[in-house]
C-alpha cells in the first residue's frame, strides 16, 4: 500500500492534500453493502499533505478513543498496519511524526 501511494504522490509532483473523515468508523471497508455496525462514532476530520502523518494520527485516535476499538484495533494489527506506516517513512512518502492543529478553538 505504502509503494501504491508513493507512486501516486511522484505522479502528482507531490500536488495532493489528504483528508481523513473519522466518523462512524467499522472493521469493514467501506466498498462492503453490508458492513458491521461502527463501533465508533465522531472523532473528527482530520487533513495534511502528509499521508503517513495523517494516518498515523488516526491510528493514534483510535487507540486513544474511549469507545468500543477493540475490534477496529484487531481488524488494523491483524492487516499490519503499522507497518505500512513504517514502510512508507522508510520508502519517503512521508513521516509518522505529526503535529495536531484543532481549527475549532
Amino acid at each position: 500500500m505504502a509503494e501504491a501511494g508513493k507512486s501516486v504522490v511522484n505522479a502528482l509532483d507531490g500536488n495532493i492534500l489528504y483528508v481523513s473523515v473519522m466518523n462512524h468508523l467499522s472493521v469493514d471497508c467501506d466498498c462492503d453493502g453490508n458492513p458491521e455496525e461502527p463501533d465508533m462514532h465522531d472523532i473528527g476530520i482530520l487533513a495534511s499533505t502528509d499521508p503517513v502523518a495523517l494516518d498515523q494520527a488516526c491510528v493514534d485516535l483510535v487507540y486513544a478513543s474511549s469507545d468500543d476499538t477493540e475490534s477496529l484495533i484487531n481488524r488494523m494489527e491483524s492487516r499490519n498496519a503499522v507497518h505500512v506506516l513504517e514502510h512508507g517513512e522508510e520508502i519517503g512518502l512521508g513521516s509518522r511524526t505529526y503535529r495536531m492543529v484543532s481549527i475549532d478553538e
